[in-house]
């Protein structure tokens, strides 16, 4: 029905024009096509639209139709190892992704400026690598979770991104290397959000590597008042942080099997440091779901467990996907 529906208003646009419907379909005005095809799904642009002659095949690389890779459709298919890679993708899984973003990057002709993964696919480092090399003129990325990517694939896909300015990112242990590859490597780098715990470790790196970071959220995770005083501090540019349903710790670190001292209110002198801020996203209440569920969650948020597009939501209007 749905590919009926659109041959319909291929038609009606031709018809439109005063000419008979029955001239052949790649005679069809490309910008015209363009347009039309912006209301396709990822799907029918790349398996469907193309086979259908020259002209349209070439209509489907315009690079209006490719200022976004949007790959949070697609999830892997996997299971929890305890041991490294700590997880093992099935075989199905990691070839239709391979497949797909080779259909795609081709077609796309190095104009993708947005690349979103869902944080349940699983990508290794020669897709990685194949998706930096095609998309060179990147400027936000939104990674999955990536037990399978190492740091060293990471850090060479960033030094190929000059152009990147936002990116979407879980915690890392040690994120020194990678948060200096970005400082080094991508000039107009402006806003970072972290899917994971933000410690004592990450704020040093982030006040060390990117003193412009303008945006940075670290909404629903745990997050200690000194790790908070750095980022206030030393991250003299920032306009935007979002905190919001964070557990806020008093400790830097708390002992293991010890019960986390959590702030139930912010104290004045981080109030004061965050005075400058143009916005300052904060959200402590035991009335809120979200922050009943980071609390649930220790602050390492389990989007599996909750609605599908949770893991997309975001305060900050510019890093919500």
């Amino acid at each position: 029905m749905m590919e009926f529906q659109k041959k319909r208003e291929i038609e009606a646009v031709v018809m439109e024009k005063g000419d008979s419907p029955v001239r052949r379909w790649e005679d069809l005005d490309i910008n015209i096509l363009v347009t039309i095809l912006l209301s396709f799904d990822l799907f029918q642009l790349i398996y469907a639209i193309p086979q259908v002659c020259r002209a349209w095949r070439l209509a489907c690389c315009d690079p209006l139709l490719w200022k976004t890779l949007d790959l949070s459709v697609l999830q892997s298919n996997f299971i929890r190892l305890p041991l490294k890679p700590f997880v093992y993708v099935d075989s199905p899984s990691e070839k239709k992704l391979t497949g797909l973003l080779n259909i795609c990057l081709n077609l796309s002709r190095g104009n993708i400026q947005t690349l979103i993964f869902h944080t349940n696919l699983y990508v290794n480092d020669n897709q990685l690598t194949f998706a930096a090399e095609r998309c060179p003129r990147l400027k936000r990325l939104v990674m999955p979770s990536w037990n399978k990517i190492k740091k060293r694939t990471m850090c060479r896909a960033i030094h190929i991104w000059k152009d990147l300015e936002s990116l979407t990112m879980p915690s890392i242990n040690n994120p020194a290397r990678v948060i200096e590859e970005i400082g080094r490597s991508c000039q107009n780098f402006s806003a970072l959000k972290i899917m994971g715990t933000c410690d004592m470790l990450f704020a040093s790196a982030l006040a060390s590597f990117l003193p412009n970071l303008e945006v940075l959220s670290v909404r629903c995770t745990v997050l200690s008042k000194p790790a908070l005083a750095i980022i206030l501090e030393e991250l003299k540019k920032l306009k935007v942080l979002n905190i919001s349903h964070c557990i806020i710790t008093e400790d830097p670190e708390d002992p293991p099997l010890e019960p986390m001292n959590i702030l139930t209110e912010l104290d004045e002198s981080i109030l004061e440091k965050a005075s400058r801020l143009d916005k300052f996203l904060t959200c402590m209440s035991d009335s809120c779901i979200m922050c009943q569920r980071a609390l649930n969650d220790q602050g390492f948020m389990r989007w599996y467990k909750y609605e599908e597009d949770l893991w997309k939501v975001d305060e900050v209007k510019s890093l919500a996907v």
